[in-house]
């Protein structure tokens, strides 16, 4: 159902079931999957690509050009998966020629204030709690969880099922399976309740609890840390992945937290 105060492009393509309430305004080149409700004052900007049975609240923003100097117009896309729910004053900006769009996957929760910049790539099964930033270039891995008031800095990777603590400033890479805390933002453990939910058994949290042991609390640097696990462990998916993740870093990865003075006052 489409309600007639709102304005959209004639080339617009809308699937079957698609509701769009009120005071909505949708730009030309966007697509608009089967099941999908956007809801009133919503814009929809050119080159958004939307799945099926996604919830877009009130006052979102999607697909606005980037915020960066060097975007000369090109045409780029927002694509955003299936039953995927983008809360009240969401904004997420096109892609730029680095990566020609921006895209969040399926079964996200991005959640009210949220902004999600030019070029980023947001897995699948994602959760951005409100008020979290994320700034161009941002790779965040499938079950990763941004809890609210956290601020990333462009180009960061966070992997796999990793959950980072509220009011946080990101400025490395988050590897997968483990939990971002405290201030600066250090190592706080294995993401073990994230993991049980996805249904990892007991005895693969402790493989991965082992090797992030090795990584952070052996007193190894990280290349010897990584060719002692690849040494000693057994191989597993999930070795591979911490593996991989650490030795292609770019930023470097979170540090162990050091204590100090400041924490007695």
């Amino acid at each position: 159902m489409i309600h007639p105060h709102t304005y959209i492009h004639p080339d617009t393509k809308l699937a079957e079931n698609v509701k769009i309430d009120p005071f909505t305004v949708i730009h030309q080149n966007v697509t608009i999957g089967e099941g999908t409700w956007v809801g009133s004052n919503v814009t929809i900007m050119e080159g958004v690509r939307i799945g099926k049975n996604c919830r877009i609240f009130p006052g979102a923003v999607l697909g606005a050009v980037p915020q960066d100097l060097k975007f000369k117009g090109e045409q780029t896309t927002v694509e955003i998966g299936d039953n995927t729910t983008i809360r009240e004053f969401v904004t997420i900006h096109r892609g730029t020629r680095d990566r020609w769009k921006t895209s969040v996957g399926n079964n996200c929760l991005i959640m009210a204030y949220s902004h999600i910049a030019h070029d980023c790539a947001v897995g699948n099964n994602c959760i951005m709690s409100n008020n979290s930033q994320m700034a161009g270039h941002v790779v965040m891995a499938d079950y990763a969880w941004v809890a609210g008031f956290t601020a990333i800095h462009q180009f960061v990777k966070i992997g796999q099922s990793a959950f980072i603590a509220g009011g946080s400033l990101v400025r490395k890479d988050v590897p997968p399976y483990i939990k971002a805390v405290r201030n600066p933002l250090s190592y706080g453990g294995v993401n073990s309740v994230g993991l049980k939910r996805r249904g990892f058994s007991l005895e693969k949290i402790n493989q991965i609890l082992d090797m992030y042991r090795i990584i952070y609390n052996k007193g190894l640097n990280t290349s010897k840390a990584l060719e002692f696990i690849e040494e000693e462990m057994a191989a597993s998916d999930e070795r591979e992945e911490i593996l991989s993740f650490v030795r292609e870093s770019e930023r470097g990865i979170i540090k162990r937290y050091t204590k100090t003075d400041e924490d007695d006052d």
